[in-house]
């Protein structure tokens, strides 16, 4: 029993130790504390994806989809900033698509209503490449992504949601793993643009798109390069 005890804890830490979470806000080259700003996730201790692109817990994964934004504080920054998210492991090793999505945030970015209607946007992505038929993909040697705030983003409360889409057994429907987080902010200084075009989370995804449903040790002949799943990014 002891044997079978240990096992089984040794499986579990391996387990853990093969994802990974984005709980750390970074704001113009500061890293913050864990879960300061970031909404604590439900596999913040187990680092478990989630899988199903339908799910209402799709959208910011919280551990309490009621209690955790407003256990959550709000960063202050301004449009243009450059921020980010930072994992929680040495690096982002499972091989997949890296985006961040942005909504206004009513009535606050501490509230649990926020974000669920159809208000989100794109404002960056990073995409694997296609090189010498077969896929690559840079972020895997990082642990850490950065994105700018379009400067034109108007002002006021926003959630800005990063996503990683790992794809090394995304070749059956519900085999793409998901890697996400929340983070609530107050954007200041901002312009007058109009963000878009404005997807719903969830709703964003199907799981049949060419970019999640794929099998990336085996293309097929004739691969055009990778599809970038969901909306066109708004650069503002």
């Amino acid at each position: 029993m002891k044997t079978f005890l240990a096992a089984l804890t040794i499986a579990s830490a391996q387990l853990a130790a093969a994802h990974y979470t984005l709980p750390d806000l970074i704001v113009n080259g500061t890293t913050n504390a864990d879960w300061l700003y970031v909404r604590t996730t439900q596999n913040h201790y187990t680092n478990a994806p989630i899988t199903d692109v339908n799910s209402t817990e799709f959208r910011c994964y919280e551990l309490d989809m009621n209690a955790t934004p407003g256990q959550t504080s709000i960063a202050t920054v301004e449009a243009g900033s450059t921020i980010g998210f930072k994992g929680n492991d040495n690096a982002f090793y499972h091989p997949g698509y890296f985006s961040a999505y942005m909504t206004p945030a009513s009535p606050a970015a501490n509230s649990p209503e926020a974000g669920t209607g159809r208000t989100w946007f794109k404002i960056w992505e990073d995409p694997p490449v296609f090189e010498n038929g077969q896929l690559v993909f840079p972020s895997q040697t990082m642990d850490e992504i950065t994105f700018t705030i379009p400067k034109s983003l108007p002002s006021g409360q926003y959630l800005v949601r990063a996503e990683q889409i790992a794809l090394h057994v995304a070749s059956s429907v519900g085999g793409a793993q998901f890697y996400l987080g929340c983070a609530q902010l107050n954007v200041v200084n901002g312009g007058n643009g109009t963000p878009g075009p404005l997807v719903s989370i969830p709703g964003v995804y199907t799981g049949y798109e060419p970019g999640i449903l794929i099998n990336i040790y085996d293309l097929p002949a004739n691969y055009p390069g990778y599809t970038s799943p969901g909306p066109a990014v708004w650069r503002g």
